[in-house]
């Protein structure tokens, strides 16, 4: 029996099959809930249509956005490799001593940040290192640290930290106007304030094996659900919230937190 033959024959026994099953559903009633009915004309499928074809690529691109971040962090000991025994302040004074050009000096771009981390500590002093929460961003079985930092003119700046073969290492760090900060899965989830009044970027940093860095994976512009900020106001810190691994939607959406490990002695 040749291929065409062989086709005509399976199209035989299926049209065989269909009449016995309408067949049986005449005999159960014409209002049978069970009937087949149609859903309707299906839309037809439009691919992509690329505009320009013949333009040359791009051989570099303009900015560095979304490069690894990454720096060792020296001076600070690590017992047992267990961030959570780490002081984030340490960190983040480790980090201001090894660039001084950017923390120090009459026009340094943080300088106020520096001079507030002297207070640390301090009965009544405000610290700009924000609590530290702790999650397995890079899939090694151990917890990474993430810590804010109040920069100048509502700025925040955002920075994870990871022990990477034996080295504390900083393997993201961002500043933005911050709305709200997310732990979803392994994913962290920036909210930054935008320019059009109602709408917000959010942004997802997640781990990269290859650059041994987080990088952002995912970046959207969207309605925001937070009222538009007066100019000059100074809002109150980002809390980090979680939105658990195995209900982690497309978009996360904030929710209760429940799972972190602040650090209270940040």
């Amino acid at each position: 029996m040749n291929r065409s033959r062989r086709s005509r024959s399976r199209r035989s026994a299926l049209a065989a099959a269909a009449l016995v099953l309408l067949a049986g559903a005449f005999t159960a009633g014409c209002g049978d809930p069970g009937d087949l009915r149609s859903a309707g004309a299906t839309p037809t499928a439009v691919g992509p249509t690329r505009l320009w074809p013949d333009l040359p690529p791009a051989s570099s691109p303009l900015g560095d956005y979304g490069t690894a971040d990454t720096e060792e962090v020296k001076g600070v000991r690590v017992p047992g490799g267990d961030l959570h025994k780490v002081d984030p302040v340490a960190i983040v004074k480790a980090q201001t001593a090894a660039h001084p050009d950017d923390y120090s000096g009459p026009s340094a771009l943080y300088k106020e940040t520096a001079d507030a981390l002297k207070g640390c500590g301090k009965k009544g002093r405000e610290c700009p290192v924000l609590k530290a929460y702790y999650r397995d961003f890079t899939g090694d079985g151990k917890d990474d640290m993430v810590i804010g930092i109040r920069m100048p003119e509502e700025q925040l700046a955002i920075r994870v930290y990871a022990m990477e073969k034996g080295h504390l290492t900083q393997i993201m760090g961002t500043s933005d106007a911050v709305l709200g900060v997310e732990l979803a899965g392994r994913d962290l989830v920036l909210r930054a304030a935008s320019d059009i009044p109602g709408y917000e970027y959010r942004t997802a940093w997640s781990w990269d094996r290859h650059q041994r860095a987080m990088l952002p994976t995912r970046d959207e512009f969207l309605r925001s659900s937070d009222a538009p900020r007066p100019k000059g106001a100074r809002s109150p810190a980002p809390e980090v919230t979680e939105i658990p691994a195995e209900e982690t939607p497309p978009v996360p959406a904030p929710g209760p937190s429940s799972g972190e490990h602040p650090d209270t002695g940040a």
